[in-house]
């Protein structure tokens, strides 16, 4: 049977009731077509998904690693009073108290040691040149890797030969011996902080090479890389400004395990007597000093050997949370 209901003009809509009888509304539109209009639910604002840049899909990710969070937090306090603790405690590292071998006290919460010397500033100082190494090796040597790593992997050819041999000489070469000779002929200079993370940094610096050049080999010949040398971009645009930030993340994933590396290192060096020497001291130092007192004074070995293991577990959450944060398969974050 035919409509015989009247039809609106041309462009225009009619309202009538559903005849079901549910009481919406109905619009007819010009062709006399009857059509719901179906209002925004919140069906639709949930699956709704908003649009998020790269760094804050990045940084959401990290802060669901509650376990690399929390490290962070911790090994951000560490830094913090390890750099500037020691100014606020009542005693230095190099003052003699009147108490000798005293164990953990109000008075000194980390007991003393033979001489008098106040642990909790001893280790406070220990802390601070460690994280001071540690720091210094992180940037110097993933500056020195990232410019290797680069050229090597954006020239390819002769140039990645000979950079990538050179690594594989750098890598032979045990940091310990090279310290070893450096501490008989400058002995002057082979306690100072400084001289041991500068070493530590020129030795340090293969693995973020090798990470660098493979992302560099990866990225080369993608499109983008292509239209910035249509356009006229130089190499050295290319490499540091379009290639570069695409390795960041791998580069600070490194970054993490290379300060693990070297607080670690800097601890064993310290520990032979090859790194940070008296009167200045480290936490290997300390440990080294202490191990013979293990057993009747356990304070002074167990507390500078627990802040190596909270700084090292530390860093290393903070890495993984990070790998998983920069982990390209995960595309997807719900808001």
């Amino acid at each position: 049977m035919a409509d015989t209901r009247p039809r609106p003009p041309a462009g225009q809509t009619q309202a009538t009731t559903d005849p079901a009888g549910d009481g919406q509304e109905l619009q007819s539109t010009e062709h006399g077509v009857l059509v719901h209009e179906v209002p925004a639910t919140t069906t639709e604002r949930e699956f709704t998904v908003q649009r998020r840049s790269q760094t804050q899909m990045i940084i959401r990710r990290f802060l669901a690693h509650k376990l690399a969070v929390g490290s962070l937090v911790v090994f951000l306090l560490m830094v913090i009073i390890s750099l500037i603790g020691g100014r606020f405690w009542k005693y230095g590292y190099a003052d003699i108290t009147d108490e000798f071998s005293s164990p953990p006290s109000l008075a000194h919460p980390m007991g003393t040691d033979d001489i008098g010397h106040d642990s909790l500033a001893q280790v406070l100082r220990g802390s601070q040149k460690s994280v001071q190494v540690a720091l210094m090796v992180a940037f110097l040597s993933t500056a020195i890797g990232a410019f290797i790593g680069a050229l090597a992997g954006f020239y390819r050819g002769w140039v990645d030969a000979a950079l990538m041999r050179f690594t594989d000489l750098v890598l032979t070469i045990p940091s310990i011996a090279i310290l070893a000779v450096l501490a008989a002929t400058l002995a002057n200079q082979a306690g100072n902080w400084f001289f041991v993370g500068l070493v530590l940094s020129l030795l340090l610096w293969t693995y973020i090479a090798r990470v660098v050049r493979g992302t560099f080999l990866s990225l080369r010949e993608k499109e983008f890389v292509e239209a910035a040398r249509a356009l006229g971009a130089s190499d050295t645009r290319i490499m540091f400004r379009h290639l570069l930030p695409n390795a960041t993340g791998s580069i600070i994933v490194n970054d993490t395990v290379t300060v693990s590396v070297a607080i670690l290192t800097e601890t064993a060096l310290s520990y032979l007597g090859l790194g940070i020497k008296s009167p200045d001291t480290s936490l290997g130092l300390l440990i080294s000093t202490g191990q013979q007192a293990a057993t009747t004074r356990p304070w002074l070995f167990y507390f500078p050997g627990l802040m190596i293991v909270i700084i090292a577990l530390t860093i290393n959450f903070v890495g993984d949370g990070l790998r998983d944060a920069f982990d390209p398969t995960q595309t997807r974050v719900r808001a």
